[in-house]
C-alpha cells in the first residue's frame, strides 16, 4: 500500500553524530569535532560521546536517494493498482494535462496556454500577436496611401506642412497611452481578482477536508461522500464564475455538468436540448471573426437574451448549498471548533465578494464616449499621414504610412483586446487552465485521509530531524534528552544562521575548553 512506502529523509546526515545523552561533559549543546564532549546531539566530525555512531555520509546519502526513488515509485504503482482493484478497471486521470501542437485556429482563438514554450524571439512570434486582426485595416490604409500618392504624383500636389503631424501626434500619443494603461489596469485587476478567488477556494476546501470530522460507524462513509461532494462544489463555484464571466449561463458544459448536475438550480431548469446543437457558421463569418471584423462578431450575450426562462445566478446558488452544508455539519457536531466555523463563513463571504469584483471588472468598461473618440482620432491621424509624408518621401509614403499605421493600430488593438480579460481571445486570462489547476489541487488534497499530525510524528520519527540543519539527530534521540538541551540547541541555530555550523562548533568547543582550564586552575 502507498502508506507503507518509506518516506524520504529530511536531509543528509552528518559524518558522526553526537551521541544521545551519554559521553563525558554534556556541554551546552555545542557540536564537536572530536570525541569527548557529549554535546546535545549536534553533528560532529569524529566520534561523538555516548551513543554516537560512525556513518559513511556518501553511502547514507545514496541510501536516502534510493529510498526516495523507491518511495515515489511504490506510491505511484500502488495507487494505480488500488484504483484498478477497487473499480475493476484502470482509473484514468480525471483532469489530464493536454499538450498538443498548435493548429491554425489556435493562433486566433485563446486564451494562450501558459505551459507552452517558444524558443523564437518575440518579434518573430505570431501566436498571441494582434497582426491577424490588423490585416484588413492595414490593407485599406495601404490602398488609401497608394491612392493619395498616385494623385500627388500624376495629377496634383496635395502635400501639407508637417506641423500638423507634430500637433496631432501629441494628441494621438496621449490618447493611446490612456487607452493602453486603462486596458492593462483592467487586465491586472482581473488577474488579482481571480487569484483571490483561487485562494478562497483553497482555504474553504482545506476547512472542509481537515476540520469537518467523519463520524464513526455506518455514518463514516456518508460523511466522506458528503465531504467529497462539498469539495466538488468548491471547484464548481470557480468553474461557474468562469462561465458567468463569459456569458455562458447554463450548467451543461463539460467541465461543470458532473459537479453540479445533482443540484436544483435555475441554470439547470432553463436548459433545453437545443442548446447542445452547434449552429453552423458560414466560412465568411468564421474568417471575419478570426480577422476581428466588428460586423462578423457575434453578441456574447445572445444566449442570455434568447432564454425564455430565468437563468438565476449559478455561483450564488452553489454558495447557498455550501452554506447549507456548513449549517448541517455544525448542527450534528462534525465541526467542533467555533473558530474554524467562523473561518468557514468568512471564506464563503470572501468567495461572494470576489465573484462580485470579477463581475464589476467585466461590466464596467471604458466609457463608450472615450472609445469612440480615441478610435476617431487614431483613424483621422492615419488617413492624414500620406498628405504630410509625400513631399519628403515620395513613393516611400506608401510603406511609411503602413508602418506607422501598424504601430498606432497595434497599440489601440491590444488595448481593445485586454479590456475584457475574461474572454476567449489569445491574450485573455487562461481561466480554463486556472480551473483545471484548482481541480488537480483539490484532487491531491482528497487523495489521502485527513492527516493527523501526531500520527505522522510517531510513525516517521526515524526520519524526523527537528533541528536540521544544525543537527542530523532524529526525533527519538532528541526525545531522550532534556528540554534544556533542546532549547540550547535552538539558540545555537540562531548563531549558526550567521555562519557555518562548523564555525559554531569550533567556538562552542573553545568555550568549553576555556571553562575547564579555569576550573583546573582554581
Amino acid at each position: 500500500m502507498a502508506d507503507d512506502a518509506p518516506a524520504p529523509p529530511g536531509g543528509a546526515p552528518a559524518q558522526g553524530e553526537g551521541g544521545g545523552g551519554g559521553g563525558g561533559g554534556g556541554g551546552g549543546g555545542a557540536p564537536t569535532q572530536g570525541g569527548g564532549e557529549g554535546g546535545v546531539g549536534a553533528p560532529a566530525q569524529g566520534g561523538g560521546g555516548g551513543g554516537g555512531a560512525q556513518i559513511n555520509s556518501h553511502a547514507h546519502l545514496h541510501e536516502s536517494v534510493r529510498q526516495m526513488k523507491e518511495s515515489t515509485h511504490t506510491r505511484t504503482i500502488t495507487k494505480d493498482a488500488l484504483d484498478a482493484h477497487v473499480s475493476g478497471i484502470a482509473t484514468p486521470m480525471s483532469r489530464p494535462l493536454s499538450h498538443h501542437s498548435l493548429d491554425l485556429d489556435d493562433y486566433f482563438v485563446g486564451p494562450r496556454d501558459l505551459d507552452g514554450h517558444s524558443k523564437l524571439p518575440y518579434f518573430m512570434r505570431m501566436h498571441g500577436s494582434v497582426l491577424p486582426r490588423m490585416i484588413i485595416p492595414l490593407f485599406c490604409i495601404g490602398a488609401w496611401a497608394t491612392f493619395i500618392t498616385c494623385i500627388c504624383e500624376f495629377v496634383t500636389k496635395l502635400g501639407v506642412d508637417t506641423v500638423l503631424l507634430t500637433v496631432l501626434g501629441f494628441v494621438v500619443g496621449l490618447s493611446l497611452s490612456f487607452r493602453s494603461s486603462t486596458a492593462y489596469e483592467r487586465y491586472s485587476e482581473g488577474r488579482k481578482t481571480w487569484c483571490t478567488l483561487m485562494i478562497q477556494c483553497r482555504n474553504i476546501a482545506r476547512y472542509v477536508w481537515v476540520h469537518v470530522e467523519e463520524r464513526e460507524g455506518d455514518q463514516s462513509k456518508e460523511d466522506l461522500l458528503q465531504k467529497i461532494t462539498a469539495m466538488n462544489l468548491v471547484l464548481g463555484f470557480a468553474v461557474a464564475v468562469k462561465h458567468r464571466l463569459r456569458f455562458e449561463p447554463y450548467a451543461h458544459y463539460d467541465d461543470i455538468a458532473g459537479l453540479v448536475s445533482h443540484l436544483d438550480t435555475y441554470a439547470k431548469a432553463a436548459f433545453k436540448e437545443e442548446h447542445l446543437e452547434k449552429k453552423r457558421t458560414s466560412t465568411w463569418k468564421a474568417l471575419g471573426e478570426k480577422l476581428g471584423l466588428p460586423f462578423a462578431l457575434s453578441n456574447p450575450r445572445k444566449e442570455m437574451k434568447r432564454s425564455d426562462r430565468p437563468l438565476g445566478n449559478l455561483p450564488l446558488e452553489i454558495l447557498a448549498y455550501l452554506s447549507a452544508y456548513f449549517e448541517e455539519v455544525s448542527t450534528n457536531g462534525q465541526m467542533k471548533s467555533a473558530v474554524m466555523g467562523g473561518q468557514f463563513l468568512t471564506a464563503l463571504a470572501g468567495m461572494t465578494d470576489t465573484a462580485g469584483n470579477a463581475e464589476r471588472v467585466l461590466t464596467t468598461p471604458l466609457p463608450v464616449g472615450y472609445n469612440i473618440l480615441i478610435s476617431q482620432i487614431v483613424l483621422l491621424y492615419i488617413f492624414l499621414l500620406p498628405f504630410q509624408l509625400y513631399d519628403k518621401l515620395k513613393w516611400i509614403t506608401i510603406p511609411g504610412t503602413i508602418a506607422a499605421a501598424y504601430i498606432i493600430l497595434g497599440i489601440a488593438t491590444i488595448g481593445d483586446e485586454l479590456e475584457n480579460p475574461f474572454g476567449n481571445d489569445v491574450n485573455d486570462l487562461p481561466l480554463d487552465q486556472y480551473c483545471a489547476e484548482l481541480g488537480r489541487e483539490l484532487d491531491t488534497l482528497m487523495s489521502t485521509p485527513c492527516p493527523k499530525f501526531t500520527d505522522h510524528v510517531d510513525l516517521n520519527k526515524h526520519l524526523n530531524q527537528p533541528l536540521w540543519p544544525l543537527s542530523a539527530s532524529r526525533y527519538q534521540e532528541w526525545r531522550e534528552r532534556s528540554e534544556t538541551d533542546i532549547r540550547s540547541a535552538l539558540r545555537t541555530k540562531v548563531v549558526a544562521g550567521k555562519g557555518s555550523v562548523g564555525s559554531v562548533s569550533m567556538s562552542k568547543k573553545e568555550e568549553v575548553n576555556e571553562g575547564r582550564e579555569e576550573e583546573d586552575k582554581e
